[in-house]
């Protein structure tokens, strides 16, 4: 009898790590065909983002429409899309022009004269740290610094040619935005019901948290740019740079972009502050006002890296620096760009709601206790 109990026992034991292992292969066949799907349709998502977004930053518009001018709804949200597409027009309008003008500048540029100053510049540098010991120009002159500058202005061409096949993605999303602010409450109510009674506050409480903390990170973000779009311009006004508030604005808005945005900004305001000073002399003009501009736009991320993302993201997201950094990076990876900027926004989100329906566990315990 004891020997057939031990053989039933172990029939069970190898019966139960069977089932567990094949869960376990369901769970993850399961979860790579959902990131497949999600990476497939990647580009419906990032429009449901951008949409959700825009309709949270019109919801305090629709709602002033409706309560103080007593709009109808329907007209309250047409009157903010057209808000919406006004300032997009008008963003167009200004960089469109710059556009064209620093093309025009690269069209005429002198690239041999260009490479002579620069080369000259080097070879005094080089005379200097001679005198120290160093030799530097012949690291430098093996660099081939001027191989690719002639293909600048091409690479402008078609930036400005791409700009063709945004419209479908800049349908969409004014599509998706309109309906999202025009029928909120029937959406909330199709939430509604996907959860029982019992769990309905939860997500009522959820969705407030959430208006709450991304109203306070939208207003944080507008708070960064308005600094960083002050500085640039008082820097570039002092130098005489060309467009100048145009050029602090797109600078300043680039910032939107984490980690990688602040990169291209330095880069554009660099290539910008030299290709408007184009004709002038390169060593006593043309260096001296972009190093001073570049010094500008340092101080400017300092004070943005110590000072305005700090106050921003301990007031709104409430999210350890590196957990920011590596959710940025996923949503990098497989969103591109659009991604990383609406990573942190539906990040919260997303902690809000796991907070409320998973609050015994330990990993959301651990995630969302400063929430």
């Amino acid at each position: 009898m004891e020997p057939l109990l031990k053989l039933k026992n172990k029939n069970l034991t190898s019966n139960t790590i069977t089932n567990g292992i094949l869960k376990a292969i369901a769970i993850i066949i399961g979860v790579c065909l959902l990131l497949y799907f999600l990476y497939e349709v990647q580009s419906i998502l990032v429009y449901i983002a951008i949409s959700v977004v825009i309709a949270l930053i019109g919801s305090p518009i629709i709602s002033f429409l409706r309560r103080r001018l007593k709009f109808p709804n329907t007209l309250a949200v047409i009157f903010t899309m057209f808000i919406f597409i006004g300032i997009l027009s008008g963003l167009i309008s200004m960089f469109i022009p710059l556009i064209i003008e620093q093309g025009q500048n690269l069209s005429l540029l002198n690239i041999d004269q260009l490479q002579t100053n620069i080369q000259n510049l080097l070879i005094q540098l080089n005379d200097y740290f001679l005198a120290k010991g160093i030799n530097v120009l012949d690291e430098i002159k093996h660099a081939d610094l001027f191989k690719n500058i002639t293909a600048i202005p091409n690479l402008l061409n078609s930036v400005i040619s791409t700009l063709g096949s945004l419209s479908i993605g800049l349908f969409s999303v004014l599509f998706i935005t309109f309906f999202l602010m025009k029928d909120t409450e029937i959406m909330e109510n199709s939430i509604y019901i996907l959860v029982n009674d019992k769990n309905e506050n939860k997500l009522k409480s959820s969705l407030s948290a959430i208006n709450h903390l991304l109203s306070r990170y939208f207003i944080g973000l507008v708070f960064q740019i308005t600094i960083l779009f002050v500085i640039y311009t008082i820097t570039l006004l002092i130098f005489g740079i060309e467009n100048a508030i145009v050029i602090a604005f797109l600078c300043a808005l680039l910032n939107l972009i984490p980690y990688i945005g602040p990169l291209v900004g330095g880069v554009l305001m660099l290539f910008l502050s030299m290709s408007s000073n184009l004709g002038q002399d390169f060593q006593s003009v043309i260096l001296p006002t972009t190093i001073y501009v570049m010094i500008g736009y340092v101080i400017a991320q300092l004070i943005d890296n110590f000072l305005s993302q700090p106050l921003i993201f301990s007031n709104s997201v409430k999210s350890h620096p590196l957990e920011i950094f590596l959710v940025i990076m996923i949503a990098g990876i497989l969103f591109g760009v659009t991604g990383m900027i609406v990573a942190i926004p539906t990040y919260t989100a997303i902690k809000v709601v796991l907070k409320a329906f998973l609050a015994d566990n330990k990993i959301v315990k651990s995630l969302t206790k400063d929430l």
